[in-house]
């Protein structure tokens, strides 16, 4: 799975980041998490995620616990654009490179 959320202004990137480091740390502690990965362009306003999970199910139950569940619909109002592309590869394919998610989301905003 691989997100970019870009922010509406610049007032918003701390707040947006410190939540960002929050989810990633929840994240790394859930279930069938395999693989993360953060990187933000605070300048540009935009944040990725890169992760790999065993299954879907295990990315929505991440999705649906606290204190992600809550931290996106109090971010959901700063969010300015959003792309998310889920796909299954073998897990020898693992990991997945940066310029490979960001293809994957560029096709995605393409549609």
């Amino acid at each position: 799975m691989a997100s970019r959320l870009e922010v509406r202004s610049l007032r918003h990137v701390p707040g947006f980041f410190l939540a960002s480091l929050a989810l990633w740390r929840q994240a790394r502690r859930s279930p069938g998490a395999v693989g993360l990965s953060l990187k933000a362009q605070l300048l540009r306003r935009t944040f990725w995620t890169l992760s790999a999970w065993s299954d879907r199910a295990a990315l929505e139950s991440y999705a649906a616990a606290e204190p992600h569940r809550s931290t996106m619909r109090s971010k959901r109002a700063v969010v300015r654009d959003s792309t998310f592309v889920f796909w299954t590869v073998p897990a020898g394919e693992l990991p997945i490179t940066w310029s490979e998610a960001q293809r994957r989301i560029a096709d995605q905003a393409d549609q």
